[in-house]
């Protein structure tokens, strides 16, 4: 499976702005999907996550209640919705696949597909 992230970019601090990760097959909709982001001198993070039936969504501390993971009517696309953005939201977003567990897994060794990030600039 091959992921490609897009749609970053530079937005001004309480804006919105929508990533997608397509995929390239359709069996796609057999993994669970999830977004992390890298920040510089940081660890990449797990941010959001969804199965691969959409039964369960994950959402950090740091983004809850502002970001949406949501899944492509196609099914072989994942949005993530990101809203009310802060400069400390800045970073370099991916997305990644994983095997369809029951739970969203959490770590980065966890997920066997990446796709290769998109920069998310914030300005204040």
């Amino acid at each position: 499976v091959q992921l490609q992230a897009y749609g970053g970019g530079l937005v001004q601090a309480r804006g919105p702005l929508r990533l997608s990760c397509a995929a390239s097959k359709r069996t796609v909709r057999s993994y669970n999907m999830a977004w992390f982001r890298q920040a510089p001198g940081k660890e990449r993070e797990l941010i959001a996550g969804i199965t691969w039936g959409g039964q369960r969504t994950y959402y950090a501390d740091s983004v809850k209640d502002r970001f949406t993971i949501s899944r492509g009517n196609a099914q072989n696309t994942v949005y993530l919705q990101m809203n009310t953005l802060k400069p400390e939201d800045t970073a370099v977003y991916y997305c990644a696949a994983d095997s369809p567990r029951g739970l969203i897994a959490h770590a980065v060794s966890d997920y066997e597909y990446w796709g290769q990030g998109t920069q998310v600039t914030v300005s204040s």
